[in-house]
């Protein structure tokens, strides 16, 4: 799979979350990519999504500024 169709599939999921309400609650970096965690405030349901490529990151990075700005 390319990098971009990494990407779309990455984004696509932060995309699906955002949707149904989730904010991101936290966020660890490692070596293999970011782990994302999602929150439901209302629900209390938690998921947590690994984003691997760099584009991604800095699309749920843009999230979050807007998030908490």
């Amino acid at each position: 799979m390319s990098d971009y169709q990494q990407y779309c599939k990455e984004k696509d999921k932060i995309d699906d979350f955002i949707q149904k309400g989730f904010l991101i609650s936290q966020v660890s970096e490692t070596l293999d990519g970011a782990y994302v965690e999602f929150s439901h405030p209302e629900e209390g349901d938690k998921e947590t999504v690994l984003i691997g490529t760099a584009n991604a990151r800095k699309y749920f990075s843009s999230i979050l500024i807007r998030q908490n700005g």
